[in-house]
């Protein structure tokens, strides 16, 4: 008996195909992957996304919008992190929206609309930020804010017209992992103020478009990034140079980032007998953390490990400066950061509303044994 030909069924093989290219070509030399544990970890980088495009790319309507975790302990892609949780949700800029929550204890809240992202590709930018300062909060932490529509002076962001996206952020300065805790629970829901009816039911046409998104989520993630050794275009919170911070910068309107952060990132490369130890101070700032990633911008294991470091997390020196150790074994110092052995990832640095001029973190490679002797 022959198949039922659809648009559904030609958009699933372009998805079956799209994903043996990426085996073919991002899981191998082409992208600088050389070893039988490089290719395992793209691999698992890949179906990450590919939960991720499903979750938040294949059912979605901007008139009918759900927040949905973005990144979870065990979905990690884009530069994730173990203090904070994100939602995001689709919108349209013809529509005006209410959304409530509450900051559940988070050190910083924010929204942004990311553009021209509907079809799953990465958001060209960033055009808006509210953070918690710009939005009322109530006695027992619940706010409502408001997207598109009349202007205001407060609890309200404007929907410019290539906006597609609304991102959350909840950042924590707890001693446990935010990300990795059950009881956090922001409770937030987005509205559109004008019902529309509900969303058609799903036929060929549709869940062919779903399916394609997913396709596109996937391949804007993976052969449309290059190596990052050979991107040329690095934002200028990035270095090249192992073990060497650039100074921390805001980065501007670039994609899935805020406005009202600053960042800072390099890899760091490790023999097995080394450590590296970073020193600065933390600025002023709302909330802060270190936390290393692998080459496809997953955090290591922050529900069973301590791979990053918040404030609340740092033992500081009698000076008030920070002392932290990445290492691939405890040396029984404070501030220690396990690397899981990994001898390459990166480092990344967050400062959310800093204040002030911001200290570059310094570092230096020295052997294990100092460490651990002192």
């Amino acid at each position: 008996m022959s198949q039922i030909q659809t648009e559904s069924r030609k958009a699933l093989h372009e998805l079956f195909s799209l994903l043996q290219e990426v085996d073919e070509r991002w899981a191998g030399p082409e992208w600088n992957l050389q070893s039988e544990a490089d290719v395992a970890g793209a691999h698992r980088a890949l179906l990450h996304l590919l939960e991720g495009g499903l979750v938040g790319f294949f059912e979605g309507d901007p008139r009918a919008p759900r927040f949905r975790r973005i990144v979870t302990p065990t979905r990690k892609f884009t530069g994730d992190n173990a203090d904070a949780i994100y939602y995001d949700a689709p919108i349209s800029p013809d529509l005006e929206y209410a959304i409530r929550g509450r900051m559940d204890g988070a050190a910083y809240v924010s929204f942004t609309v990311e553009c021209d992202n509907a079809d799953g590709r990465m958001a060209s930018r960033t055009s808006g930020v509210l953070n918690d300062t710009q939005f009322d909060v109530d006695a027992e932490g619940r706010f409502e804010i408001r997207l598109g529509g009349v202007p205001a002076a407060r609890n309200w962001l404007p929907l410019e017209a290539d906006a597609t996206r609304i991102t959350t952020r909840h950042y924590y300065e707890n001693e446990v992992s935010a990300a990795a805790d059950p009881t956090r629970h922001a409770a937030l829901e987005i509205l559109p103020l004008v019902p529309a009816p509900p969303p058609a039911t799903p036929d060929d046409a549709s869940v062919a478009r779903g399916i394609r998104r997913v396709a596109c989520f996937l391949r804007s993630r993976t052969l449309d990034q290059p190596p990052m050794a050979d991107n040329p275009e690095q934002p200028p919170f990035v270095s090249r140079v192992p073990n060497q911070f650039p100074k921390p910068v805001k980065p501007g309107d670039f994609g899935l980032a805020a406005f009202d952060a600053a960042y800072a990132m390099a890899p760091y490369v490790l023999g097995p007998d080394d450590a590296l130890v970073m020193r600065g101070h933390w600025p002023t700032c709302r909330c802060a953390n270190v936390s290393l990633w692998n080459r496809h911008m997953q955090t290591y294991d922050f529900a069973n490990r301590q791979v990053s470091r918040n404030r609340s997390q740092t033992t500081l020196e009698p000076d008030g400066s920070f002392r932290i150790v990445l290492a691939h074994r405890d040396p029984g110092c404070s501030n220690w950061i396990d690397t899981e052995t990994r001898p390459f990832g990166l480092v990344f640095w967050r400062f959310m509303l800093p204040e002030g001029e911001l200290e570059t973190p310094q570092a230096e490679v020295v052997p294990f044994q100092e460490i651990a002797g002192r």
